[in-house]
């Protein structure tokens, strides 16, 4: 019961503050007036892509939480998620796609550290962590070409 829990307030706080944090800086006709590579998706991926993956986030930091909630895994998993919460700010809020790259390459850091570092601890945890670091690699290029075409 205690393990179910922890996932549910994980799942519950990670989705809540992730929705917050989009919610509070939608793209407006800023990020609409912007030079776009061809690789940009459309608008509505985002959504389901950030809903999964938060679900996923907030699992791996669940299991590692009831493994160890002290360790360093858990501070990389803290460490990320307070990255990951900047960034809509950073880039929509100040519109500022180069304070967006200055910190999603740190997020992209946290994340990769946290996938090695529960590797052998926990390999399911950084299983969860692979498709968010797929993402936010892509979101890294994407963030990127939006600097360097504006």
């Amino acid at each position: 019961m205690r393990s179910l829990l922890i996932h549910l307030v994980f799942i519950v706080v990670t989705l809540g503050f992730g929705l917050l944090s989009g919610l509070a800086n939608l793209p407006d006709e800023w990020y609409q007036s912007l030079d776009k590579p061809p690789f940009n998706p459309p608008a509505y991926v985002f959504g389901p892509v950030w809903t999964t993956l938060y679900v996923l986030i907030a699992i791996a930091g669940a299991r590692m939480w009831l493994r160890a909630p002290a360790s360093a895994a858990m501070q990389l998993w803290f460490g990320q998620m307070i990255f990951n919460l900047l960034w809509s700010p950073s880039f929509f809020g100040l519109q500022s796609p180069a304070l967006g790259l200055v910190v999603i390459l740190p997020l992209l850091t946290l994340i990769l550290a946290f996938i090695a570092k529960t590797w052998d601890v926990d390999r399911p945890s950084g299983l969860l962590f692979i498709p968010y670091a797929a993402w936010v690699g892509f979101a890294s290029l994407l963030n990127l070409s939006l600097f360097v075409l504006n």
